[in-house]
């Protein structure tokens, strides 16, 4: 069975534009992934013909820069009233919503050459708030660092998870533990029972606690770094 996307009608057709074809494209990502991304079928999306794209995006490569600074555009940045490390948080949670509505962009986030203003205003704001903060000019590198390191990683873990739910916590669970003979797994035993089929157990507060913990480690290591 074809999974083309059906054509658009002239009468419902938007104008083309860069913008129409970057959300466009990021729209038929967040469906199918970036694998599924391919002229033809952005062209079939948006009711044109491929070659019309390419009036307004170079080639793939271009689409892919343009997904990635509108997926940076979506992120929060940090606010200047705010004390660092409260801006950091506020960041760090905006730019993993953004990667669970946008999974496809994990691995692209920071694998551009050609950046756009987005993805620049981003960074350049991070780095400012960092350096406000009282970070030194390596000291705020770091920092990005290792809390992209940790937004990005945790984001990655958390969708390749096999559950969604509490429900579909506790029954993977059970399964595990029917399975696993006990006495030979007794920390992996003690850890499911007592904590993971807790009742209102949801792997994503591990989220806040693991971005704490970076926080008050940066917080610790901010005026030792030259």
């Amino acid at each position: 069975m074809s999974t083309e996307p059906a054509p658009v009608s002239a009468s419902r057709r938007r104008p083309l534009s860069k913008e129409t074809v970057l959300r466009s494209a990021v729209a038929l990502a967040d469906e199918a992934g970036t694998g599924a991304l391919t002229m033809r079928k952005l062209a079939a999306r948006l009711g044109v013909e491929a070659m019309s794209l390419y009036h307004h995006v170079r080639n793939k490569e271009a689409i892919l820069d343009g997904m990635v600074d509108l997926l940076f555009g979506e992120i929060e940045l940090p606010p200047k009233d705010l004390h660092w490390r409260a801006a950091m948080r506020r960041r760090a949670v905006s730019t993993r919503d953004a990667l669970l509505r946008h999974p496809w962009a994990i691995g692209l986030m920071d694998s551009r050459s050609n950046p756009g203003l987005a993805t620049l205003r981003h960074h350049d704001a991070v780095i400012g708030c960092l350096r406000s903060g009282g970070f030194t000019l390596a000291g705020a590198a770091h920092a990005f660092s290792v809390l992209d390191s940790y937004v990005y990683g945790f984001t990655l873990q958390e969708l390749s998870l096999p559950f969604e739910s509490s429900a579909d916590i506790e029954d993977l669970a059970d399964s595990i533990l029917e399975q696993m003979p006990r006495d030979e797994f007794p920390h992996l035993t003690e850890m499911i029972g007592h904590h993971a089929l807790k009742p209102g157990y949801a792997y994503a507060a591990e989220f806040d606690i693991g971005l704490d913990l970076i926080l008050d480690g940066l917080q610790r290591q901010r005026e030792s770094w030259l």
